[in-house]
């Protein structure tokens, strides 16, 4: 077993070098490739030493090419003295805004068939919207991050890293990050941030629910759309959110009158039993939906190393790929992020899952031997779901 598992191992190694072997020395390095901190690891441990430092990127390239490691990691912060240690000696200068967005921490219902360990079409789906929605919905409207300011790469395996690279966040505190995290996550969010009452008429005798509008910015605006969203999608939809289902019907079946309301900052135009807790219950039930699944520790970290753009991700054989805006919406992992060898290697493979590979499906095996594309091999051998047979 050990001695096919090292096999598989050189055979991948290989083809990790024949891929860096081709690369332009330029699309393997990060901006300021001098100012990093470098980590190496093999197949046992992601980064088994750090503090590395490369000069250039023809001497990151090289290195790539004659030690082809399994994974490559670099810091998201800038040094004077990369390779220095300890941490202190290296001379921080200041760190990218980083978020890691992983299917994992997404506890999506898929998982509950096929566990963490896979990554299926509705995961990278999930995922990928989820890493939009941060972009979208929060960096560029909520803090004002422009386009240009803001990169994406496929992580290599479950998720999507999303960088913020502008002189004013450099050197932002940890503490500073916390906060940010803190809005993105919807931390500490209650019903009275979003909800008042107010007594209308003349005796002012009537009581109103006064709450956010679609139009009003933040998270007050985001509740407000997510709402009348969830209100158009159906009975069904709005039970899955903890409302009972003669509730979820009649708001579904008044929909139109409840959505006027809430344009209008009324949301009273439909009777609801104690009001105060069941809107608090609706309210704690989309931060939840709303906040994005990001690595917080990841994001507050200054120090933080992560997976090299445009490096081969050990577990996967998957291209951690930099990708643009534009093409994260329509980004497709299994067929996009491939770089492997097309020659056949031959495993044992024993997964009850189907691999969706370039187009092609593969799978299910029950311990049975095939003969399938490089690529498809090292996924499920990588993976842990098949062996390499010499």
């Amino acid at each position: 077993m050990e001695i096919a598992r090292n096999q598989g191992h050189t055979i991948a190694l290989k083809m990790f070098g024949e891929y860096y072997v081709k690369q332009d020395a330029a699309s393997l390095a990060p901006e300021r490739v001098s100012q990093r901190e470098f980590g190496i690891g093999d197949f046992e441990r992601k980064i088994k030493f750090r503090h590395a430092e490369f000069r250039t990127s023809l001497e990151l390239k090289e290195y790539l090419v004659r030690q082809t490691p399994a994974f490559v990691s670099c810091s998201t912060a800038y040094y004077k003295n990369p390779s220095f240690r300890p941490m202190e000696n290296k001379g921080w200068l200041g760190a990218e805004l980083i978020f890691d967005i992983d299917a994992t921490d997404m506890h999506l219902d898929c998982q509950k068939v096929h566990g963490t360990s896979w990554v299926c079409d509705n995961c990278f789906v999930s995922v990928r919207h989820e890493a939009i929605k941060l972009i979208e919905e929060f960096l560029m409207p909520d803090f004002g991050f422009s386009k240009n300011e803001i990169s994406v790469n496929f992580s290599g395996n479950r998720g999507y890293h999303i960088r913020v690279n502008k002189d004013s966040i450099l050197g932002l505190s940890p503490n500073s990050r916390k906060e940010i995290s803190a809005y993105i996550t919807g931390s500490g969010i209650s019903f009275d941030d979003f909800f008042m009452v107010e007594e209308i008429g003349q005796g002012k005798r009537i009581k109103r629910l006064a709450g956010p509008k679609p139009t009003e910015p933040g998270w007050r605006g985001k509740i407000a759309r997510s709402v009348i969203k969830d209100l158009n999608a159906g009975p069904e939809h709005l039970v899955s959110m903890g409302m009972d289902a003669r509730t979820a019907r009649n708001m579904y079946k008044k929909r139109s009158l409840m959505e006027m309301g809430i344009n209008n900052g009324n949301w009273d135009l439909v009777y609801v039993k104690d009001k105060a807790q069941f809107w608090s219950d609706v309210i704690k039930s989309h931060a939840i939906v709303q906040s994005d699944k990001i690595d917080e520790n990841v994001t507050n970290d200054t120090g933080h190393m992560i997976r090299l753009a445009n490096t081969i991700h050990g577990s996967t054989g998957l291209l951690s790929k930099r990708i643009s805006l534009q093409e994260l919406s329509s980004f497709e992992p299994m067929s996009e992020a491939v770089v492997l060898t097309d020659a056949p290697i031959k495993v044992k493979a024993n997964t009850k899952n189907v691999l969706h590979m370039k187009g092609e499906a593969f799978g299910p095996y029950s311990n049975v031997e095939a003969e399938l594309p490089g690529y498809a091999s090292m996924y499920l051998f990588l993976k842990g779901f098949a062996e390499v047979i010499a």
